[in-house]
């Protein structure tokens, strides 16, 4: 193998924009389309609408105003003639495209204005001698400053000086029937021309298959052996006294469902055992997560640890807040609320009684895991909503009891420097290296763990089951599929913005009948879009005000301080507000039984995850609830999609289910906030069965093959095992 060339630090910098920190990465910087360079059409057999590759003698060139500045070239090839034209071109490509010279041309065919032509297509001198490339050209992702030809020439370079070894044992290529790695990768940077392109652009071909197969695998080797990892951890065992646990339950005003008592009891068993819980708990909106969490947070209270509750909001921490001081008050239990808007007093007093264990419970938004914080006992971490943090907030909280304030923000520094690595000679080996170890320690559990505390992760936003498998295999899971008695179901209505005087007669009948109603103003996705959420908002709170005189009406909105955020919504749920104009920060965590009724604005603007929570804050009483989505026309084909699916279904696993068919794992994982990227390859809608044998093939690799499965993630998963787990 040749020795390769040093890449510039201009080159290595936009690689890394890319995601390629190592040459090893060049490997798998796999093509988005391909070109067809290995055959030549006359010009004569093309027709609009087909991509092709010509060659010819360009008969004239000139420079044109119709209206704007054109490059227009007329190309023959003895059989017919094509107009090349380009908007926007340089004085050499001028050179190269004057009269007399011949080129090859390829492009996409149109019918213009004189007859056919491409417009901007790639052009290359050539004569009769010059030959046709043997395989397809590979167009690659990239970025700003950074060529087709110079990502083809180092991904070139990769394939032909570094190791292409098979990570997968000869049994398991056997039984899974998988072609080789060294020849799937070789071919889909340099397919034959004889290939089916449909095969290749659809990813069904084998040698894609083998790619997606492995990347799965990778992940499923992570999930496995930071799960195994977690049992050679210490965790403080929380024991069950039932004594704090079985008090509130006795207090509490309604019974626990079955689904609630199941979910309690199998966090319960996890909290006794020496080794950290990792737990998600998952269930619809209204099905009652909170008081599960807060039975888990009293059995740690009553082993004498601390608990540690973060939610995304300020409205939704407080409502936490709120909820368990009324619910932990006769137990001789006082909560700390810690959040960004406390007064620096008020956040002071609480991070000394934070550090000093007076208190043993605290409840805030992110401002609990930062650098000040300081937790004298945690052993109980709570993270609701957790998709809506970013990886980095849940390992700095979750750090928060391996033992001192620093550690949260070196695991972070460590990642960043790993992540600036460059992918240049000097550093490739060590890089190596470093990930070998990383993926050795994975496994064989070599590393010396502090004690940390256990995890509960809560999410309202139910995970399909595909998407469970594969992001948090890691994770046990409890699910609370059972809606506590009493609540009603929520009818949906759609409705056309051009009814709105309809709408306001229907919240104002149902206000004046003693109900209470939301009217929903949505986040608006511009770059100013938090001054225009808020403008809405207060235009929309006016317009309503002057139209029902008779009707107290209430606006909250992120901006409001937090002392007037508290009176609306103590108001509200008073019911001395009838009618509260919100953006969707009341999305999550509100709790009034005779709020009944809620208008949805833009709603074609909204996610399906966010429709369901917003309607969610409804159908808590015994009235019959409505939601009424209102939308403007024309609608977009996903818009419409979207409306069609929150409107025919009321159940969050099957609201998700279609959630990831649209949108993919980003956004209802969080991912978006991470930094990091989810699967790059494999598709959880349309490859869950190579997910299935992935899961089974990473248990025997890890039982049978413990080599062969550090190998595998040593190539795939370098530098992003924190971030997988957090």
């Amino acid at each position: 193998m040749t020795a390769p060339a040093k890449i510039p630090p201009a080159t290595l910098a936009r690689l890394a924009r890319l995601g390629i920190l190592h040459r090893a990465d060049l490997l798998l910087h796999l093509p988005l389309r391909y070109e067809d360079e290995t055959r030549l059409m006359p010009i004569a057999a093309v027709q609009p609408g087909m991509s092709a590759q010509v060659q010819g003698v360009i008969a004239h060139s000139e420079v044109a105003f119709r209206p704007r500045r054109t490059l227009v070239c007329r190309l023959q090839d003895g059989g017919g003639e094509l107009y090349l034209r380009f908007l926007n071109f340089y004085p050499s490509q001028q050179k190269q495209l004057a009269v007399g010279r011949q080129i090859r041309a390829i492009g996409e065919v149109r019918a213009g204005y004189y007859g056919l032509e491409m417009v901007h297509p790639k052009c290359r001198a050539a004569d009769d001698d010059t030959p046709l490339p043997q395989s397809l050209t590979p167009v690659y992702p990239t970025t700003a400053g950074l060529s087709q030809a110079t990502l083809r020439k180092l991904i070139a370079g990769a394939l032909e000086s570094l190791p292409l070894a098979d990570t997968l044992p000869e049994p398991l290529l056997q039984k899974m029937k998988l072609a080789g790695f060294a020849e799937s990768v070789k071919l889909l940077h340099n397919p034959p021309p004889d290939i089916s392109a449909h095969s290749l652009e659809g990813r069904t071909h084998a040698a894609w298959r083998r790619i997606k197969f492995d990347e799965l695998l990778a992940e499923q080797l992570s999930m496995r052996a930071q799960h195994r990892q977690r049992g050679k951890r210490a965790a403080p065992r929380l024991a069950p006294q039932h004594r704090l646990t079985a008090q509130l339950i006795k207090n509490l005003p309604f019974a626990l469902t079955g689904a609630q008592q199941k979910a309690h009891a199998e966090i319960s068993r996890d909290l006794d055992r020496p080794h950290p819980m990792q737990r998600l708990l998952q269930g619809d909106v209204g099905s009652g997560k909170t008081v599960v969490a807060a039975l888990a947070a009293l059995q740690a209270m009553e082993n004498g640890f601390q608990a540690a509750l973060m939610s995304p909001t300020e409205i939704l921490a407080e409502q936490h807040y709120l909820k368990l001081r009324d619910w932990l008050a006769p137990l001789g239990i006082t909560p700390v609320w810690l959040t960004g808007s406390l007064k620096k007093k008020d956040k002071r007093e609480a991070c000394e009684r934070i550090a000093r264990g007076e208190t043993q419970l605290a409840i805030g938004t992110h401002a609990l895991f930062q650098e000040q914080v300081e937790f004298r006992k945690l052993g109980l971490v709570i993270v609701d909503e957790q998709h809506k943090f970013g990886v980095q907030q849940r390992l700095a909280l979750h750090k928060k009891g391996t033992g001192g304030k620093g550690m949260a923000s070196e695991s972070l520094r460590a990642h960043q420097d790993a992540r600036s690595r460059a992918v240049s000679d000097e550093t490739y080996p060590e890089d190596r290296r470093e990930a070998s170890k990383h993926a050795t320690k994975q496994i064989d559990g070599a590393a010396d763990y502090e004690a940390v505390p256990h995890q509960l992760m809560m999410s309202a936003t139910p995970i399909p089951r595909t998407l469970a498998m594969s992001y948090y295999a890691d994770l046990d899971v409890s699910v609370i599929d059972e809606l506590p008695p009493g609540r009603t179901p929520v009818i949906t209505k759609l409705v056309a913005d051009t009814r709105r005087e309809e709408v306001f007669e229907r919240v104002r009948a149902a206000c004046l009948e003693g109900r209470q109603a939301y009217w929903v103003c949505p986040l608006i996705e511009e770059s100013d879009a938090l001054e225009r959420e808020l403008q809405n908002a207060i235009e929309t709170h006016q317009a309503l005000c002057a139209a029902f005189p008779e009707i107290n009406v209430g606006l909250a909105h992120g901006r409001l301080d937090h002392a007037e955020k508290t009176r609306v919504m103590a108001a509200f749920k008073a019911g001395e507000v009838q009618l509260l104009v919100a953006t969707t920060v009341i999305e999550v965590g509100v709790d009034v039984p005779n709020a009944s009724l809620m208008v949805i604005e833009h709603a074609e603007r909204m996610g399906l995850a966010q429709l369901h929570q917003l309607r969610g804050r409804i159908g808590r009483g015994v009235a019959r609830s409505l939601c009424v989505l209102l939308y403007q026309q024309p609608l977009s084909e996903l818009a419409r999609a979207r409306l069609k699916i929150i409107y025919e279904n009321s159940d969050g696993f099957e609201i998700a289910r279609h959630d990831l068919l649209l949108r993919g794992p980003g956004e209802l994982l969080g991912a978006r906030q991470s930094g990091v990227p989810m699967l790059r390859f494999a598709d959880l809608s349309e490859d869950a069965a190579l997910l299935d044998s992935a899961r089974a093939t990473a248990d025997e690799m890890l039982r049978d093959f413990p080599e062969a499965a550090r190998s595998h993630l040593q190539r795939w998963m370098a530098n992003r095992h924190d971030y997988l787990h957090a």
